[in-house]
């Protein structure tokens, strides 16, 4: 059984809250925010939570085991860094930092104090995702050719950080779960139709050394809202739309063929159209498949691994498109 504290209770810290209060192996939830009344409702709203004063109550806790911190981009690193310094288990919203080097610090830091420091991506954790991820692996639509996505929708215009680290976590993860391999360089551009303000519209576009391309359309000014991701490959095509939930993924037997050639020159490309098929995708709430995860880490004594090298890639990722935008556009090289 863990005492879980979270930090920071705005729109996602709620929602932290209420999955933690209904796991089993949290036997404890203390809760804060800088704003005392947001603290007091959500102590008041949930069995088992209490609330505290400050972060630094939080800290001096002996019997708070982990701590989530579900604040603000900017304050993640400070917050973070002072939970593993009290000797802190610590799962950090999406993005894990603003930086590689931040990010690599955080890692670092819960190594050698042999705490767990975990990054909440939680699409990895969607069952339609999951789902991808298994046809990929198989084999089933060959090899990935390219990806375009679309993560779109009017607000919420968020005033601590740019579109770009808002919607772009969510999408650069999914990526490389699904390609298993990091970007060799990235290109971006963007605007604020704010003036101002950050930017609420980008493109991203992404090379890998396997040859794949992708690219990634992530807006807060759109009339609709949209999360579509298509997957196209050497034999099938895959679509995964998360706003879709009768069928949020669909799997094309589309695809052309260059057969061998008779003759010399003789190449005719021939187009193949199969069956459309929508399998059953299992119905979970992402969110709490996280939780569930970090607590079972955390009872495991689990220290950063494979998965949070990948958070940090996807800071990385983040960082060079950032770069990208405010240059222009002009592509930015990324380590392997």
């Amino acid at each position: 059984m863990t005492k879980v504290a979270v930090a920071g209770l705005g729109y996602w810290g709620p929602l932290l809250v209420r999955n933690l209060a209904s796991i089993p192996t949290c036997s404890e939830i203390v809760v804060f925010d800088l704003d005392d009344r947001r603290t007091k409702a959500v102590a008041a709203g949930f069995r088992g939570a209490t609330g505290a004063a400050s972060f630094e109550e939080i800290l001096d806790d002996d019997e708070v085991a982990a701590v989530v911190v579900a604040t603000p981009v900017a304050s993640h690193v400070d917050l973070a860094e002072r939970a593993i310094g009290a000797g802190k288990h610590v799962l950090v919203e999406k993005p894990l930092a603003t930086s590689r080097a931040d990010a690599d610090h955080l890692i670092a830091l819960a190594t050698e104090a042999g705490v767990l420091l975990m990054a909440g991506h939680t699409f990895l954790y969607s069952p339609a995702v999951r789902l991808v991820s298994e046809r990929i692996r198989s084999g089933e639509i060959g090899e990935p050719v390219y990806v375009h996505s679309s993560r779109v929708n009017l607000g919420i215009h968020r005033s601590d950080s740019s579109v770009l680290w808002d919607l772009g976590p969510h999408d650069l993860s999914i990526l490389f779960e699904w390609l298993g391999e990091s970007p060799a360089r990235v290109s971006a551009s963007g605007l604020s139709s704010i003036p101002g303000r950050e930017p609420d519209v980008a493109f991203v576009y992404l090379e890998y050394r396997s040859g794949v391309i992708a690219n990634l359309h992530l807006s807060w000014l759109a009339p609709t809202k949209l999360r579509r991701t298509m997957l196209v490959g050497t034999r099938k095509m895959i679509v995964y739309e998360d706003t879709n939930a009768e069928e949020p993924v669909k799997i094309y037997d589309k695809g052309v063929d260059l057969p061998d050639p008779e003759s010399f020159g003789e190449h005719q490309i021939q187009y193949r159209t199969g069956d459309v098929v929508s399998p059953r995708v299992e119905a979970w709430e992402p969110l709490r498949k996280e939780l569930e995860h970090f607590l079972e880490r955390v009872g495991n004594g689990e220290t950063p691994s494979e998965p949070e090298a990948t958070a940090a890639a996807v800071v990385g990722v983040l960082e060079a498109a950032e770069e990208s935008l405010r240059s222009g556009g002009a592509a930015v090289e990324l380590e392997p």
